[in-house]
C-alpha cells in the first residue's frame, strides 16, 4: 500500500466559520405544533374519578342502613329526652348526657307549649316524643 501524500504533509481540515447571531427561529403554527403537555393532575384524574363513583356506590348501598339507624337514634334520643325532661323535671341539656356512646349527631330540640321533645339526625331523620301525663312520655306516630 502506498501512500500518497508524502509524510508529515497532511491535508488541513477546513475550518468553520464562527457563528453569527441570528433571529429567533420562526413561530410555528398551531396546527403543525404537537400535542400539548398534560397538566399534573391528567395522569391522577382517571383514578380520581373511579374512587369517586365507587365512594358514591357504597354510600347507596349503605344509605337504608345509614337511615334506619338514624331513625332509632332519634327516636330513642325524644324518649329519653321526653322523659328526663319532663318525668324527671332536669334541663334538656343535663338530659342530653343520658345518651348513649355514638349518638353525638342526634340533637334535641323542646316545644313547652305542646310538651315534645323532637330528636333528630341532620339530613336523615327526626322523630318526637310527647309527654301525656301518668302515662308519661309517648313516641309520635312517624309518617
Amino acid at each position: 500500500m502506498t501512500n500518497t501524500n508524502p509524510q508529515g504533509t497532511a491535508t488541513p481540515e477546513p475550518i468553520e466559520p464562527a457563528p453569527t447571531p441570528s433571529a429567533p427561529p420562526p413561530e410555528v403554527p398551531k396546527r403543525l405544533r404537537g400535542k400539548p403537555r398534560q397538566s399534573r393532575w391528567g395522569g391522577c384524574l382517571p383514578w380520581v374519578l373511579i374512587l369517586a363513583v365507587l365512594i358514591a356506590v357504597f354510600a347507596i348501598w349503605k344509605f337504608p342502613s345509614f337511615k334506619a339507624q338514624a331513625e332509632l337514634g332519634s327516636a330513642y334520643a325524644a324518649r329519653v329526652g321526653c322523659s328526663c325532661r319532663y318525668v324527671q323535671g332536669r334541663g334538656l341539656e343535663s338530659c342530653q348526657s343520658d345518651f348513649e356512646p355514638g349518638m353525638e349527631m342526634v340533637s334535641l330540640a323542646e316545644d313547652p307549649a305542646t310538651k315534645t321533645i323532637t330528636g333528630s339526625v341532620p339530613l336523615l331523620a327526626s322523630r318526637s316524643a310527647r309527654y301525656a301525663g301518668a302515662s308519661g312520655c309517648l313516641l309520635n306516630p312517624a309518617d
